[in-house]
């Protein structure tokens, strides 16, 4: 099959960029001396995570349970369980831990760690816990000075839970642009995690692994000493809002949404092709940077942009394409059945409204490979 043939819309994976993405992060962090902990969300597929580590399964990161079922009956062995435990979620965990996977879950409150060493009584199989971090203020966490932080892990270790260490997450450099920021978000992070870890260990707590990690940190950070581990996901794939944070040019961008000419309105300077924003996502993850990408930037079958040619607006199935608005480039001429790639605002967003990825390499239109994502909870 050909990107000519395939059905649209179609999720198209270019793995030659991928796989420069992918050693573009292994080989800065093998630099600065951290363990390589990549979040599968984005990818939600067994043929892209054994890519990232050249055929096998290393450790990784999911924001799902089912992701964790999925990878663990696939063979993985060590995963990071990154998304606030819910107490009614401790059973599956422990199902995966009693298969032999080493499975450590995220918490932040007292009552978790209750929950866990309640359920530890029975003396069946527990996951490890990470302690979450807030190192911004961006979402959830504890501050690291937190005493709250001393109290759970000491819940934890009377109820024989493991205490494993922190986890925390910059999320704040989303905010960022053109990449200004970044160096010092990343300091930021790492200084919170490394902060809560030593307090932990002058109460007694190991903490051996110290967890930190986001794709625009993860590439700007210059120095993680005290630091084990680095978690990002979207880095394999990248999109317009990593783009527009700084983090990578438009040509890293290595997943896109092919669709199909399926009209004209030539007096309103609209081309309608058959994507809507349930093949992209409704996530307009551009609206507020210098550069608003609409729905997502407009290629050629090959994957070229076109200058300045963006989905301005989209319904259920069906995308407008227009020149950006300010923009003197004008509207390609693109016939009812002509072919485009949309690359896309968020590709964790887009990726999760398909149910395979359709693999080519740069500057070929040959498929190569239909990769099935898992979906769910």
């Amino acid at each position: 099959m050909t990107l000519d043939g395939a059905e649209t819309p179609a999720l198209v994976l270019d793995v030659a960029r991928f796989d420069r993405n992918v050693a573009r992060l292994k080989a800065h962090l093998a630099h600065l001396g951290v363990g390589f902990r990549p979040h599968v969300k984005t990818a939600k597929s067994i043929d892209v995570a054994r890519r990232l580590f050249a055929g096998d399964l290393g450790p990784i990161t999911v924001s799902t349970i089912a992701e964790a079922e999925y990878f663990a009956a696939a063979g993985a062995t060590d995963v990071v369980y990154a998304v606030g435990l819910a107490p009614k979620k401790i059973a599956r965990i422990r199902a995966l831990v009693a298969q032999g996977v080493d499975v450590a879950v995220l918490i932040d409150t007292v009552e978790q760690a209750q929950a866990l060493a309640t359920t530890a009584r029975d003396g069946g199989a527990m996951p490890a816990v990470l302690i979450e971090i807030d190192c911004d203020g961006h979402r959830g966490g504890l501050s690291p000075d937190s005493a709250t932080i001393i109290e759970i892990a000491d819940i934890l270790r009377a109820g024989a839970v493991e205490v494993r260490g922190v986890l925390t997450h910059a999320g704040e450099s989303y905010a960022c642009r053109g990449g200004v920021g970044l160096v010092e978000a990343a300091e930021g992070e790492r200084a919170a995690a490394v902060a809560a870890a030593m307090a932990l260990r002058r109460h007694g707590h190991a903490a051996p692994v110290v967890s930190v990690g986001s794709t625009p940190t993860a590439h700007f950070a210059r120095d993680l000493d005290g630091v084990t581990e680095v978690r990002a996901g979207v880095f394999m794939f990248f999109d317009l809002v990593m783009h527009g944070i700084g983090v990578c040019a438009v040509d890293d961008i290595a997943v896109s949404v092919l669709a199909t000419v399926i009209g004209h309105k030539l007096e309103k300077g609209w081309i309608l092709i058959d994507a809507g924003w349930m093949a992209l996502s409704r996530d307009r993850g551009t609206q507020r940077h210098p550069v608003d990408q609409g729905y997502g930037l407009v290629c050629d079958v090959d994957g070229v942009p076109w200058p300045d040619l963006i989905v301005d607006d989209a319904s259920q199935e069906h995308g407008i394409i227009k020149v950006r608005p300010g923009s003197a480039a004008a509207l390609p001429d693109l016939p009812v059945g002509a072919r485009v790639r949309i690359l896309p605002n968020h590709a964790c967003a887009t990726a999760a409204q398909h149910g395979a990825y359709q693999v080519v390499t740069t500057g070929s239109r040959d498929v190569v490979a239909a990769w099935p994502r898992m979906r769910g909870w």
